[in-house]
């Protein structure tokens, strides 16, 4: 069967084509590979790889191999935990930690909660690098490190300097992903690798979880079944979505051209409301869908934002959205049929 992915992988390669020649005969390793922005990542590296004839090899590190039934020659599979993994044997070019622990709390069994065991994870991985003799590794973090966005600021800036509350125990992803990025910095300046940032914020695409606690999955899920949508909060955050392509986009030059210890925002400047998401997902794949409501919005409350500023990406890396929202909707619902 053809790579239903192939309208998508043409575009990520046509705007990563002049980067790929720093990779040439490169091995990468790869975190997280069978995850929503691993799978990404390593489908546009094989699809580069396959059509410029770049000699690469990656190996990608899992926890569920079976992901992969088949992969090209160019890509091996190591199955283990990114806490504890075993060392794949040999020099490696690059490096992408995309892995991330779920959140759990707290417990008597493991009281640092997610927090720790993401850190030890990152340490783990940067240990591996500088004995692999990494040249270039990118973190996949998250924008959740500013902790909450202020009201009254419209696009977060990498220079923002706030933070997740520490005492607050729920934010033990963010503070994992903010210790984790010291450590990146730590490791970069002392072993002599280059350590690049991305600090993600939402998105949409292929391949994204439709049962996880995205909202954007979610409404596919419930359009996708012909309604209702149902929206667990009222309805008024602004999120930003950016299509999966793109983010690969956004990943590579990220890792090939970034400057190291500099954090980019990787995601969309466009805000859009979660009720006014789930009306754009209804109108594209169930326009008879009703939209359930569960709370009604504070009367005078702020809305919450989670939206974040491109401009250093932009201005530094060239980078920006290609794939408009309503596209990248249609391209999604397009995916899934094919794939039913």
């Amino acid at each position: 069967m053809d790579n239903p992915l192939a309208h998508d992988l043409d575009h990520v390669l046509e705007h990563t084509r002049s980067l790929w020649d720093d990779a040439r005969g490169s091995r990468i390793f790869i975190t997280g590979g069978t995850g929503f922005v691993g799978t990404w990542l390593v489908e546009s590296l094989l699809w580069a790889n396959a059509r410029l004839g770049l000699g690469l090899s990656a190996v990608l590190l899992t926890r569920d191999p079976a992901r992969y039934p088949k992969l090209s020659h160019a890509a091996t599979l190591v199955a283990g935990d990114v806490g504890s993994f075993d060392a794949p044997a040999g020099h490696f070019d690059f490096a992408i930690h995309a892995a991330s622990e779920p959140h759990f709390a707290p417990s008597a069994e493991r009281p640092g909660g997610v927090a720790e065991r993401d850190a030890a994870a990152t340490r783990h991985v940067l240990k591996f690098a500088r004995a692999a003799g990494v040249r270039r590794l990118l973190f996949t973090s998250s924008g959740a490190v500013y902790g909450k966005q202020p009201p009254a600021i419209a696009h977060m800036a990498e220079e923002y300097a706030g933070a997740p509350d520490p005492c607050d125990t729920a934010s033990g992803y963010a503070m994992g992903k903010l210790w984790s990025e010291h450590l990146c910095a730590c490791y970069s300046q002392a072993c002599g690798f280059d350590a690049l940032i991305a600090r993600l914020f939402a998105f949409i695409g292929p391949a994204l979880p439709l049962d996880a606690n995205y909202a954007a999955g979610n409404f596919l899920r419930d359009a996708l079944r012909g309604g209702p949508i149902e929206i667990a909060g009222d309805g008024t955050p602004f999120r930003s979505y950016l299509y999966a392509a793109d983010l690969a986009i956004w990943l590579w030059t990220i890792l090939f051209r970034g400057q190291a210890r500099r954090p980019y925002n990787a995601g969309s400047p466009e805000a859009i409301s979660i009720l006014d998401l789930a009306h754009a997902i209804a109108r594209e794949i169930a326009p008879e869908a009703s939209i359930c409501v569960a709370q009604q919005a504070a009367a005078g409350a702020p809305a919450q934002r989670y939206v974040p500023s491109t401009e250093r990406a932009e201005r530094e890396l060239g980078l920006r959205v290609w794939t408009p929202l309503d596209e990248a909707i249609r391209r999604t619902h397009a995916w899934h049929r094919r794939m039913k």
